[in-house]
């Protein structure tokens, strides 16, 4: 579960459906923080409000049960009107707005209706809610775009390996045999890119999580998923191991000079993330 700092208050983020809901619980603590229920109950009193969910729903939402919200519309705004979050989610089968009970409940709402409500309490509170929320949807496009980069090197390691089971490994070898040759030339890649084994990486790193291509940068997993298919080709074709470190060495470098965007960098011995010094 994700959370949000406002002005020193955490906000509980919930995906649902691939959408963001963030809690109206907690926002509504930055007002008054003995009475979240109350105040989310006086803004669904509000005609306006009314209308902007019903409007909300009706876009976002083929069940929605038109006929009830009608009924709900026309005693909006009364003296005598009152409707709670589950009222409304029950009457009108209405998804823009969650009830959620346990450890992280509260009532959550998408964030289209989160940041309107936002306004209700407080447009200062609002603008600064519409910030986080954009810088923590920034952060996860970087991390998403790290680990399709990551995941993608991961799949053409499974063409890498097919090709090493295809054209090296023969029949008569046991298991800890091609569990050696299979070490052997994941490590042709790794000193190809990175100038070392992953077990020098090791020794080298004893208190570091993963291996040595977690550690890896973006320009670096894109210039290994490129390796993988090579070596694969390589390995294809009869090339002997080290005429196939040779080659893929002389590779990375190139390929690492246009993606590093300096083309005057002499060779890559040791892998650094983007923006490492």
């Amino acid at each position: 579960m994700a959370k949000l700092n406002v002005l020193s208050r955490e906000i509980q983020m919930l995906t649902v459906a691939e959408e963001d809901y963030i809690c109206l619980t907690d926002i509504a603590r930055y007002k008054n923080k003995d009475a979240t229920d109350d105040l989310i109950r006086n803004w669904l009193r509000n005609r306006n409000t009314i209308e902007f969910l019903g409007v909300w729903e009706q876009i976002n939402n083929p069940a929605f049960n038109p006929v009830e919200f009608d009924g709900i519309k026309k005693l909006a705004g009364l003296n005598s009107f009152t409707l709670t979050p589950k009222q409304w989610i029950q009457r009108t089968a209405a998804v823009g707005v969650i009830s959620k009970a346990g450890r992280y409940g509260g009532t959550y709402a998408h964030k289209d209706i989160a940041f309107e409500f936002a306004s209700w309490i407080s447009v200062e509170f609002k603008l600064y809610l519409i910030k986080e929320f954009q810088r923590l949807k920034e952060e996860e496009h970087k991390t998403l775009g790290w680990d399709i980069r990551r995941n993608l090197a991961k799949l053409n390691y499974h063409i890498h390996t097919d090709a090493v089971r295809e054209h090296l490994i023969p029949p008569e070898l046991s298991p800890a045999q091609t569990a050696l040759i299979y070490a052997s030339e994941a490590d042709v890649l790794n000193m190809a890119l990175f100038g070392k084994t992953a077990a020098q990486w090791r020794g080298e790193n004893p208190g570091k999580k993963g291996n040595i291509r977690d550690q890896a940068g973006s320009a670096q997993l894109v210039c290994l998923s490129n390796l993988e298919n090579l070596n694969a080709l390589f390995i294809a074709e009869g090339h002997v191991q080290s005429e196939r470190l040779r080659r893929l060495n002389q590779i990375a470098i190139q390929q690492m000079r246009i993606l590093s965007g300096d083309r005057r960098l002499p060779k890559l011995r040791e892998g650094k993330k983007d923006g490492d010094e």
